[in-house]
């Protein structure tokens, strides 16, 4: 089995109860459960382990699922707690660029008389017109829709 012989898994016998404790006992994420079953399973540190496609069928995940908690436990020095929890996301989330200041000016455009020529305000010509404006960043139609149904503004 190529993943044991490269990233092979052993756990304390305070890891083993811990990992047990988790997949038997209290509310938990699907997912934390999974991996847990997944270490215990490729657990080298009792002796015989099944070969890979085996323990896969076992616990109904792929090949892959394996490959990347054995990995993942690698990775975080053996620290159970740290495999089988949430990643945590490597980038802050990009913060919005509508604001509640930006969202007004857009709905009082959007309300004020569409320009000459035209019988209504469309979404890619409030694009146009938001892309003018040095107050408001510029924004795409489908941003400017999704603002706009948001807060129940029809264009008429």
């Amino acid at each position: 089995m190529g993943s044991q012989k490269k990233r092979p898994v052993r756990l304390t016998a305070q890891d083993r109860e811990e990992l047990v404790r988790v997949t038997t006992t209290g509310i938990r994420r699907a997912s934390m459960i999974m991996r847990a079953r997944v270490l215990l399973a490729l657990d080298t540190s009792v002796g015989h382990v099944d070969s890979k496609a085996v323990i896969a069928a076992r616990l109904n995940v792929s090949g892959e699922t394996l490959r990347l908690v054995a990995k993942r436990f690698a990775e975080t020095g053996g620290d159970i707690h740290a495999t089988i929890a949430r990643k945590m996301r490597d980038l802050p989330p990009v913060p919005s660029p509508v604001t509640g200041e930006v969202e007004a000016r857009l709905i009082a455009l959007a309300c004020s008389q569409p320009p000459q020529g035209h019988t209504r305000w469309s979404l890619r010509l409030l694009e146009k017109y938001v892309a003018l404006a040095e107050d408001i960043p510029d924004l795409d139609h489908s941003t400017i829709g999704r603002v706009l149904k948001k807060r129940n503004c029809a264009l008429t």
